[in-house]
């Protein structure tokens, strides 16, 4: 499948503190990696309804997005587009992110604070559909770019996308990756293949083995104690590929205690070497 990227990173939002944050760091990701931003805002029926209670019109949306783009972009010096489609969080920002040729997402996740409550099973429904890696960010702001990035391995499965990606962030945001695995044969041999891939493109990494129990625990408890900026975890894909599927131990490190950016990645039949360049 060719895909066209056009170097944009999406970023939904419901005006919270939480969506603000994933802006953020999203912006600070645009400086380093030279991408535009797009700021969307689904219309559902939120929306319709928190407008109704204030009086205002579907222009105050366009009106909020505007006034957020002019001030990132009168700090930064990077583009900005916005974009208010009436629609569905679940479908609509998935489609929108296929549209536009994003490249990335910044998906802000929180309690049931904000127009839209990005919160638990909701939020895993926008990462599990995007056809883009979603990083989600919590509450805890990350800022000045990506320098540790823990990358759990857990089968010996599809390890190509998330190495790509590792290899990409780790370029771009000179990142020392931290392989964090399961001492097992098969997946042994998954870790030198990524690992090899790594020293043929010069990027800085260390293998850890993982405890053997509790494996969602110890790489969050890893990620803490090394001060990491960002987990990367990937999704499986179900029989058909039209689908992908979070286990509980990912759900564990997408909401982990400490706050840690975690960027999801679906696995995609895309043309790699087209998209990233390495």
């Amino acid at each position: 499948m060719d895909t066209k990227m056009n170097n944009i990173i999406l970023v939904p939002t419901d005006f919270s503190e939480v969506c603000n944050n994933a802006m953020n760091q999203a912006v600070d990701a645009a400086k380093f990696l030279n991408y535009k931003i797009v700021l969307l805002h689904v219309i559902d029926k939120n929306t319709k309804s928190q407008l109704k209670k204030e009086n205002e019109g579907s222009d105050s949306i366009d009106n909020k997005l505007s006034a957020i783009a002019s001030e990132i972009i009168k700090s930064n010096n990077i583009e900005v587009d916005t974009l208010a489609k009436e629609g569905d969080i679940f479908t609509t920002i998935s489609e929108v992110a296929n549209d536009i040729g994003a490249n990335l997402m910044y998906l802000g996740t929180h309690g049931k604070v904000g127009m839209q409550k990005l919160t638990g099973s909701f939020a895993l429904k926008v990462v599990t559909s995007s056809p883009v890696p979603v990083v989600v960010v919590q509450k805890r702001p990350f800022r000045e770019g990506y320098k540790k990035i823990v990358l759990p391995i857990t089968s010996d499965a599809g390890p190509w996308e998330k190495t790509k990606w590792a290899s990409f962030i780790a370029q771009n945001f000179k990142a020392e990756i931290h392989v964090y695995y399961l001492n097992l044969p098969e997946i042994k041999t998954s870790v030198d293949i990524i690992t090899r891939h790594f020293d043929e493109n010069n990027v800085v990494y260390k293998t850890v083995v993982a405890e053997s129990s509790g494996f969602s625990k110890s790489v969050v408890d890893y990620a803490t104690a090394n001060v990491a900026d960002m987990i990367m975890i990937m999704t499986n894909p179900d029989k058909s590929f039209t689908k992908f599927l979070l286990g509980s131990y990912d759900e564990e490190m997408i909401f982990n205690p400490s706050q840690i950016p975690v960027m999801c990645i679906n696995p995609r039949k895309y043309n790699w070497e087209k998209i990233f360049k390495i």
